[in-house]
């Protein structure tokens, strides 16, 4: 005899604060959301020190060029036609890192040694060596829930899902 066995799953953030107010389940896109806005540095403090650039961040080269950075990416398994075998979630946010890694690599950049160099070498021999590209530097799992094969209901945690960081490679 089979038996059909129904799961019903409510994911919620629970950010500082009390429990009792959990964020409603149906949240818009990172990027149609209000942004918290930073108050202005002061004058004498340096525009990146000691700290990466935000995902809202308007970072731009010294030629005007965005510098490599992460991006919003949200992934939805309705588009990627999976709901049918996804349970939950839905979707999520993978982001994404784009930007330009040009000589100098500052702090800001995340750069690896051999970034710093390859950039160098580019500066001075254009057509030899590429340019250092923008990557991931930190990548997080995300937990997903959805049938098998043998429509058994499975819950796993996928490595390096998400983008956290990027820096230049």
């Amino acid at each position: 005899m089979k038996h059909v066995v129904q799961v019903t799953v409510e994911m919620h953030e629970v950010t500082s604060g009390s429990r009792s107010n959990l964020p409603s389940p149906i949240r818009a896109p990172r990027a149609a959301r209000p942004l918290k806005r930073r108050p202005p540095k002061k004058t004498n403090e340096l525009p990146h020190a000691n700290r990466l650039p935000g995902i809202f961040d308007d970072v731009h080269g010294a030629d005007g060029r965005h510098v490599c950075r992460r991006h919003e990416l949200y992934v939805s398994f309705q588009d990627l036609g999976w709901l049918d075998w996804v349970i939950a979630p839905q979707g999520y946010s993978a982001y994404y890192c784009e930007g330009e890694c040009s000589f100098p690599l500052d702090s800001c950049m995340n750069a690896t040694n051999h970034a710093i160099l390859q950039s160098l070498v580019h500066l001075m021999k254009p057509d030899a060596v590429p340019k250092a590209c923008c990557a991931p530097t930190k990548l997080s799992a995300t937990s997903v829930l959805y049938y098998d094969s043998s429509n058994n209901v499975i819950l796993r945690k996928h490595r390096n899902m998400v983008v956290r960081a990027c820096g230049c490679h």
